[in-house]
C-alpha cells in the first residue's frame, strides 16, 4: 500500500511539473505573435515588451509566487519520496518473494500438472512425507530389488538445513537414496533460477515455529523458534504408545527408531541400514550415517551433555566435534525439532547400543 502511495505521489508530481512546463509554453506562444502590418519576423529586441513599473511590480510577484510554489513542491516532495521509499523496495522484494513461490509451486508439483514432482515423492504440496520407488542393487550378486523408500517431510526443512545447505542436496542430490540431482551443476535438469524460486516455495510451507526470538518477525524461519509444542507432543505420545504397546523397550529407543512425520524424522533413517525401505538391519549399524555401536557413540563423545549438544547443533562442515570428530556437514541438527528432554533419552539409548 505504502508503495503504491509513493508511486501516485510521484507521478502527481511529474503531471504538475510537466503541466507548468505546457503552460509556460502555450503562454509564451500566445504573446510572441507578429507584429500587425509587419512582413518579416520582428526581432525579438524590437518587441514592446512590459515597462520597468510592470516588470519590477505584478510581473515580478507573479514570477517569484510561481518560483516559490514549485520550490515548495520539491521542498515537500523530495523528502515525502525519501521516506516512502524504504516502504516501497520492502514492498517490491515481497512481490518478487510471492512470484517466486508461485513459480517454485509449479515445480514442485505432481508430473500431471506439469511439476517436476517433488510432491509425488515428499507427500504432496505440503511436503509433509511421503514415499519414492526406487531399485536397490545388492553389491555382491547384483540383484535389483524394487523399494518404496520413505522420502522426508520437507516442511521442516529449515528446521534441520540452512538455505546454502537445502541449495546443495538439491542441485547435487543425495548419494545412495532416490534424491537425485536437479541442479545443472549436479546433471540435473533445474537452472539457477529454478531452484531459487523451489527453495521459496519450500520455505512457505515450512509448519510455523514458535517462541521466536525478539526481532524474529518471521515464524516460518527465525532462529531460536521451535517446533510447536502441539506437535512435540504428538511425538511424546506417539513413542509412549509405542513402548507401552511393547514396539520397543525405552522412550529413547522409541524416539530413535520412529518416522516422526509433520516435524522429525527418524535417527534410523540414516544410522540403521535398511530403515528407509521398511527392511531395517542392525539397529545403529550405520547407513548414511556412521555405525553408533559397539561404544562408538561413547567413545566419540565422552561428555553426554556434548553428544547432545552436536545432535542440537548438526555437524559443520571443517568444524570439530568431540574428540578427534570434523563435521562433514551431513549430519542436520535437531534443536528446533525436539525438546531438550527428547533429544537426551535419544543420546542415553545411542550411548547403550
Amino acid at each position: 500500500m505504502l508503495a503504491l502511495t509513493s508511486t501516485s505521489i510521484a507521478w502527481l508530481l511529474f503531471v504538475i511539473i510537466l503541466g507548468g512546463w505546457v503552460v509556460y509554453a502555450l503562454l509564451n506562444l500566445r504573446q510572441a505573435h507578429d507584429e500587425l502590418g509587419s512582413e518579416v519576423e520582428m526581432a525579438a529586441n524590437r518587441r514592446p515588451y512590459y515597462d520597468d513599473e510592470e516588470l519590477e511590480g505584478p510581473r515580478l510577484t507573479r514570477v517569484l509566487g510561481v518560483g516559490v510554489v514549485l520550490l515548495v513542491i520539491i521542498v515537500i516532495g523530495l523528502p515525502l519520496y525519501w521516506i516512502l521509499e524504504p516502504s516501497r523496495l520492502a514492498g517490491a522484494t515481497d512481490a518478487k518473494e510471492e512470484q517466486f513461490i508461485e513459480w517454485g509451486s509449479n515445480l514442485f508439483a505432481p508430473t500431471a500438472d506439469g511439476g517436476f514432482n517433488c510432491a509425488g515423492c515428499h507427500g504432496g504440496m505440503n511436503g509433509g512425507g511421503g514415499a519414492a520407488p526406487y531399485n536397490l542393487t545388492d553389491p555382491a550378486t547384483g540383484e535389483v530389488t524394487a523399494v518404496s523408500w520413505a522420502a522426508p517431510a520437507v516442511n521442516t526443512i529449515f528446521y534441520r538445513f540452512s538455505e546454502d545447505e537445502v541449495r546443495f542436496i538439491l542441485v547435487y542430490g543425495r548419494p545412495f537414496s532416490p534424491m537425485s540431482p536437479w541442479g545443472l551443476d549436479g546433471g540435473g535438469p533445474m537452472n539457477d533460477q529454478q531452484i531459487d524460486t523451489l527453495i521459496s516455495y519450500m520455505r512457505s510451507i515450512q509448519i510455523p515455529r514458535e517462541d521466536c526470538g525478539e526481532g524474529e518477525d518471521d515464524p516460518l524461519s527465525c532462529p531460536s523458534g521451535h517446533l510447536p509444542t502441539s506437535i512435540q507432543d504428538d511425538i511424546d505420545a506417539l513413542a509412549l504408545a509405542s513402548v507401552e504397546d511393547g514396539t520397543y523397550g525405552s522412550y529413547g529407543e522409541a524416539l530413535y527408531n520412529l518416522d516422526l512425520s509433520s516435524g522429525a524424522y527418524s535417527c534410523a533413517r540414516c544410522h540403521t541400514p535398511g530403515w528407509s525401505w521398511g527392511d531395517p538391519g542392525v539397529t545403529g549399524q550405520g547407513g548414511f550415517g556412521w555405525n553408533l555401536r559397539g561404544g562408538k557413540a561413547a567413545s566419540a563423545f565422552p561428555n553426554q551433555s556434548d553428544m547432545v549438544d552436536f545432535i542440537a547443533n548438526g555437524s559443520v562442515l571443517g568444524q570439530k566435534y568431540g574428540i578427534q570428530g570434523q563435521g562433514s556437514g551431513r549430519m542436520p541438527g535437531f534443536g528446533s525439532l525436539l525438546t531438550e528432554a527428547q533429544l537426551e533419552a535419544i543420546v542415553e539409548y545411542v550411548r547403550s547400543l
